[in-house]
Formats: C-alpha cells, structure tokens, sequence
C-alpha cells in the first residue's frame, strides 16, 4: 500500500453524520469520491458541496438492506472506479425498550444487514481489484462499544464486536499483499443516530473532529483507531476486568436496564 494519498475513495453510508464528515474530509481536486446512502436530498447535496472543493464525485442512492442491488452496485463500481481506499461508515442502531423489553426480530435483521452483512460485502467487492493491483486500504466502522456488550443496545453491540473481530482478522491475512485493514473505534460522534441512543453519552465529539481523527490514523495505517482515549480506555477496562465487575460497572453508570 502506497503512504501517499488515496486518489479514489469510496464511502457508504456517506448521508450520515460521520459519513458526511468524511466525505468533507476527503475532498479535494484530483480525487474521486464515490458515495453511497439511503437519503436521495441529502447525498445530492453532500456530492455538490464536495464538487465544490474540487473532488470529482460518483454517488448513488441505494439501501443496503436492498441486497442484491446494493451488492451488484458495490462489484460494478469497484471494477468501474477501481478505489484506493473504502470506508465502511454505513449503520444503523437499535435498543431495548423503555421497561426492558426485547429489540424487536425484524429490527435486530435489518441492523445485522445493514452493519454486518452489507459491510462484508463491500469489502469483497473491492477485495478482487485490490488483490489483483497489490495494494488498497479498508476501514471498518465499529464502535468501543465492541469491546464489552452494552446492555441498553445488544445487537448493535454484536454487530460492532464483529465487525473489529472481521477487521482483525483481514489485517493479518491481507497486510502481506499490501492491502491495509484498519478497524475505525469511536465513541459517542454527533449524529442524529447518536441522539437516538439512549443512555449517557460521555465526550461527545462532532463529526468533523471524529473525521479528521480518522484520516490521520488511516494514513498512518493505525490497526486500531479509538477515540476519545479517556472512554476508551475505560471501554478496554470492561474487556479485561472479570464480567460481573464489569457489569456492575455499567449498571452503575446507567447503561442497563
């Protein structure tokens, strides 16, 4: 993988907030963003601002729980566009009820398509071409919360902790060919999904200060990038300390039932 900047970038789920900020972030005369999201308005005007500042930009306007055409989209743009660098940001969240109840069956499969399946699926689609041109980057948008399951949002947990586990093991399997695999680990980033969880939310950051976080550990292939330290450090205490600690930790800081 080269050290100079990626001149082609792909992002999914760029009509979110992180999403968004990123595409910001990346745009620029001489590069090509490609942009995927669910919100027709809101990715026509994130791709003119970013035409403003210079980048050329392909979007498209698709659902990724929409299977076979997000999954025929994502293996036709990437053969078309051949990206250097592919950023996993699209997500959704779900939670318990307000009295405890379970999440929803049909909510828990949308949030497993959306944040698992569809995000394995954009990395084989430019898996080929960056196989066959020795070198390409990955970023896979997890969470801290993959580091101990939070009680409030448990699928979105899930799907958090296997999207680090996928990142990890691509890393290894991949970094020989030249392909980096970085798993992207933030906390709480403003958002209107952010504003949706429930629960405390300790150092919020904007989307933008999140974005330029990120690409700065992208380009210096960090294998993990987590943000901000201090709760991340405590999430990784959660991981390491006996299950019961933890737990009662995370009653303590309201984030159970």
């Amino acid at each position: 993988m080269s050290t100079t900047a990626p001149r082609c970038v792909l992002i999914t789920g760029a009509t979110g907030g992180l999403g968004s900020a990123l595409a910001r972030e990346y745009a620029a005369p001489g590069v090509t963003l490609i942009l995927q999201g669910r919100n027709a308005e809101v990715l026509w005007a994130l791709a003119e601002a970013c035409r403003a500042m210079g980048a050329r930009v392909v979007s498209h306007t698709v659902d990724a729980t929409t299977r076979v055409p997000y999954h025929q989209w994502m293996r036709q743009v990437a053969r078309r566009e051949e990206p250097e660098l592919l950023i996993i940001c699209a997500g959704v969240n779900n939670s318990i009820g307000p009295a405890g109840e379970s999440e929803r069956w049909v909510d828990v499969e949308r949030l497993l398509e959306i944040n698992v399946v569809a995000a394995m699926a954009s990395v084989e689609a430019v898996l080929p071409g960056m196989r066959y041109r020795g070198g390409g980057q990955i970023a896979l948008l997890s969470s801290l919360a993959a580091y101990h399951g939070l009680p409030l949002t448990p699928a979105y947990s899930a799907s958090k902790a296997a999207l680090k586990a996928y990142g990890e093991a691509l890393r290894g399997g991949l970094a020989p060919l030249g392909i980096w695999v970085n798993v992207v680990m933030p906390g709480y980033v403003d958002s209107a999904m952010c504003r949706a969880m429930p629960g405390p939310k300790p150092f919020v950051w904007s989307a933008a200060r999140a974005a330029r976080v990120i690409r700065r550990g992208l380009a210096a292939n960090r294998a993990r990038i987590t943000f901000p330290w201090l709760l991340a450090f405590g999430c990784w205490w959660l991981a390491v300390l006996p299950a019961a600690v933890s737990g009662r930790i995370l009653r303590l800081l309201r984030y159970g039932p």
